[in-house]
């Protein structure tokens, strides 16, 4: 394309716009394929900025106003930087002497009419010198735009005056302005959970990304009045080798940005889950047998990330230092012969300890974990550190010194999980456990794991530390009175360190994972005893979730089996702690009262088998007897006789009275006697006991049994916008009738008993759905949500038989998505299968469920063809509906 031409046109024709557009799509193309060929992504952001000089200047050329030398087209922000992304916003100063003549305000909104025209996402002010500095003086926003400005037309004295004054301490001083830019970036980094790992992070905002290398930039250039960061090395702030990690830091997200630009093609800076893997690909991220090249980019994002992080604490504490407290008095408080604190940073004394004492190096973390009042590692002494670092390697991991200090790091009571983020941030911890190492940085592509595995792991130490404090007892009761009774707390903390740090290399995370940990306390010299303990943890981390979200934990021999993996009491609580601070941080959706139900249950039937002994199980006949006894008693003592009871219990199998507590029982057989014969399903909704913001709620439906009663109640369930967490079928053996239970949860994880008019709204719905099997509603149908649409895989179903309870377990995993139970449930009743239990766990966007069915007369399925069957229509089904 002749681009001359296309310049003479926007000159000269009366009606520019198409010209321009065509000059600007043609450039826009060109780079775009330039960057997809490889084309360093410094000279495409640059070769936009130019592009865009170029048409303006056109067009302003065309207006009377462009030969005056009392006004001027000036870029500011990113542009006036010369950093211009695909869609990246076009932040424009018309600046005048004095003020916009009359003669020039038609023009002016003819030319800014015309840049609108060109679809330009063009930001513009219209200011005179004075009104530039009023408004720069009132908003340190506007002042940081100002700090960075180029003439793209017009005489460049007029940015020139304005940027000396915007310079000056008249517009805001220095101290003024580092406290603003400082208290801005600490409101953003909150905005983003104040962490660099979001699972979706915005390149731009996040912790780590751009925006603080801008941040940093524009600091500089008010302290010095530098107009680049490059000078910073000439004033010694910057070492050569942070000026090239901060250069490649920000290279590397400018290509990320510049990618995701052309991809969603908008101005978009979220790395969304639309857009991840397409990303991935166009920067070269190839899939390598079980690691997808999305992960091994996203895991490329947070390594750099976190490096700009470290970076920019060294400088902005430097600048703390220097602008803030420069003119203040020292306060120095020696701690011991190779450490101080000096205003409240640790430091070392000089910067040769860490040579000739490396111990020292694990020592800085100890002695700030001793004193909390430190607020941090002095700048200079950062670089030491890092200066340093190469001498972890085995010698140093073996000495012990060394290990005496780690073991000492985790004795020490305190905020341990803050220390080892700080050991982390300063790439101390995962080059001393160099297993550690390999997964900072490491996702897992989905909507389950919402944290890289190393911020999930710290997560897991937090949530263990404050189980030891006061505030835990609300959220965490029976775990935070456990903690308190376990013998040793460093062999949780060491057990959480490694329960997931084999995650990322093939094979059971857990077995290698329990390999590594035995590694670690015979390099750190812990007992026999502590080290099998830590083992077997990590080994079996997963053993109590997966029994309570999977397994029906009302059954004897489902409890007996468990008790018989546990060595004993003392396992059995370090496991059920570890459990608790593994799930809450995991996802903060994952945990909810009804999944601490479930472990707090399992953990009170196997302490009970332990304490008993595991050669004296349950009989599970004395059980159903005791559970009949204690319900009967409390019905007799509320009036009813016990004929009436039998009326109900008789045509009920054993089954109901091992799944269901007594108070419950009571409860259901109570509300049936008084229902009798009525016609209208009898629907009963309770919250379990503890409070209105506390539990679950379960529904019981009494009515009679109908082939698509589940499917049904499932599909209205889901309508209502309650999550299902459980579900049980009792069909009355010698009756037409059925007593349903299912325990749901609001889409806050919450019971309905916070809400009691939305508890009747629900009670009322169910009955008039369910009253009458014609108008049971169709399966619904609403949009699945955006980020699940990214996760699609095929169904697995799989089955197995439970031949003590004479049921068939058939287990499905598939990705969630709306009415998803009403259509397993559709499927069932087309083969004419019961369902007697399922136990729902959706994981993110991975939904586990375990059902436990039958045929039509009450048997498991023995026939292969019918499970095969039953396997493919479910399959089809699902996955025709994603």
């Amino acid at each position: 394309m002749d681009t001359a031409e296309l310049e003479t046109r926007v000159r000269e024709d009366l009606s520019p716009v198409l010209a321009a557009r065509e000059l600007l799509q043609s450039r826009y193309n060109a780079d775009a394929e330039a960057f997809r060929q490889g084309a360093g992504v410094r000279e495409l952001v640059q070769s936009r900025a130019n592009t865009i000089d170029r048409v303006l200047q056109l067009i302003w050329s065309r207006y009377p106003f462009a030969t005056s030398p009392d006004i001027a087209l000036v870029a500011v922000g990113g542009y006036g930087r010369g950093e211009l992304h695909p869609h990246s916003d076009i932040d424009l100063l018309i600046l005048s002497r004095n003020g916009v003549e009359d003669d020039w305000q038609e023009d002016l909104g003819a030319f800014i009419t015309l840049l609108w025209d060109l679809r330009l996402d063009i930001g513009h002010s219209v200011r005179s010198l004075e009104e530039s500095k009023h408004a720069a003086r009132d908003d340190v926003t506007i002042l940081t735009n100002l700090l960075e400005t180029r003439t793209v037309a017009g005489p460049d004295e007029l940015r020139s005056t304005l940027s000396d004054a915007i310079y000056s301490d008249d517009i805001m001083t220095d101290r003024e302005y580092f406290i603003a830019k400082r208290e801005e970036q600490q409101a953003r980094h909150t905005k983003y959970g104040d962490t660099e790992y979001n699972l979706e992070p915005n390149v731009k905002g996040s912790p780590g990304a751009l925006r603080d290398i801008q941040t940093i930039g524009w600091i500089t250039k008010r302290h010095f009045g530098l107009q680049s960061i490059a000078d910073l090395t000439r004033f010694s702030i910057l070492t050569e080798e942070e000026h090239r990690i901060l250069l490649e830091g920000e290279t590397f997200l400018w290509r990320l940005r510049y990618g995701l630009q052309l991809i969603a093609d908008r101005n978009e800076n979220r790395l969304l889950f639309d857009h991840q893997r397409a990303l991935a690909h166009l920067l070269g991220y190839r899939d390598e047998g079980r690691r997808l090249g999305v992960e091994a980019m996203m895991q490329a994002y947070y390594r750099t990330v976190l490096a700009l992080a470290e970076l920019t604490d060294v400088i902005l504490q430097y600048y703390d230092e220097a602008i803030l407290t420069s003119e203040g008095q020292e306060t120095i408080q020696p701690l011991n012969k190779r450490f101080q604190v000096r205003n409240r940073y640790i430091e070392a004394i000089n910067n040769q300890v860490f040579a000739y004492a490396p111990y020292a190096i694990l020592e800085i973390f100890v002695l700030m974990a001793q004193h909390p009042e430190i607020k941090g590692i002095r700048a200079t002494t950062i670089r030491s550190l890092r200066a340093h670092r190469h001498l972890i390697d085995d010698a140093f991991r073996g000495d012990l010194a060394v290990t005496t200090l780690f073991m000492e790091l985790l004795k020490t009571p305190h905020a341990l999980d803050q220390t080892l983020s700080y050991m982390k941030k300063y790439n101390v911890l995962g080059r001393y456990l160099p297993e550690f190492g390999q997964i900072i940085g490491q996702m897992q592509h989905d909507l389950f794991h919402i944290y890289t595995v190393d911020a999930h792991t710290l997560r897991v130490i937090r949530n263990m530390v404050r189980l030891t404090g006061p505030d835990a007892r609300t959220e965490f009761p029976l775990a935070s009175r456990l903690i308190h009774r376990l013998p040793k707390l460093e062999t949780l903390y060491i057990a959480g360190l490694y329960h997931d740090v084999a995650k990322g290399r093939g094979g059971d995370h857990s077995e290698l994972g329990a390999i590594d940990a035995e590694a670690f306390c015979q390099r750190h010299h812990l007992s026999e005893r502590d080290t099998q303990l830590i083992a077997w943890l990590v080994e079996n981390h997963l053993l109590m979730s997966m029994t309570a979200q999977r397994k029906d934990i009302s059954d004897p021999d489902i409890i007996q089996g468990f008790a018989r993996s546990v060595p004993s009491e003392v396992h059995l609580d370090y496991l059920y702690v570890l459990t608790v601070c593994d799930i809450s941080a995991t996802n903060p959706s994952l945990w909810n009262t009804w999944r601490a139900s479930l472990l707090r249950q399992l953990y009170i039937e196997a302490k009970r088998v332990l304490s008993r002994g595991n050669d004296n199980p349950v009989d599970r006949q004395e059980w159903v007897r005791a559970t009949r006894t204690e319900a009967r008693e409390m019905l007799l003592s509320q009036g009813f006789s016990d004929e009436q009871i039998d009326s109900i219990w008789d045509n009920l199998d054993q089954d109901y009275f091992l799944q269901d507590s007594t108070v419950d029982i009571a409860w259901q057989t109570a509300a049936i006697i008084r229902h009798g014969d009525h016609p209208d399903p009898l629907v009963l909704i309770r919250d379990t006991r503890g409070g209105p913001s506390e539990g679950y709620s379960q529904i019981t439906i009494y009515m009679k049994d109908r082939v698509a009663l589940f499917a049904a109640t499932t599909a209205v369930l889901e309508q209502l916008n309650l999550n299902i967490a459980d579900a049980r079928i009792t069909t009355c053996t010698n009756s037409p009738y059925s007593i349903s239970s299912y325990v749901v949860l609001d889409d806050k994880g919450q019971p309905l008993g916070i809400d009691p008019a939305r508890k009747e709204r629900v009670r009322k719905r169910l009955i008039e759905e369910l009253d009458d099997p014609e108008d049971y509603p169709d399966i619904i149908h609403r949009r699945t949500p955006r980020q699940l649409k990214h996760f699609a895989f095929p169904t697995e179903v799989t089955f197995s038989n439970d031949t003590y309870n004479q049921r068939t377990v058939m287990e499905v995993v598939t990705p969630d998505r709306p009415g998803l139970l009403a259509r397993i449930g559709q499927v069932l009743l087309e083969h004419r299968v019961r369902l007697a239990t399922a136990k729902i766990a959706t994981l993110g966007e991975r939904v586990e469920d375990v059902f436990f069915v039958t045929d039509e007369h009450g048997q498991p399925i023995q026939d292969p063809n019918v499970c095969h069957r039953l396997q493919e229509d479910l399959c089809n089904m699902l996955d025709q509906t994603q």
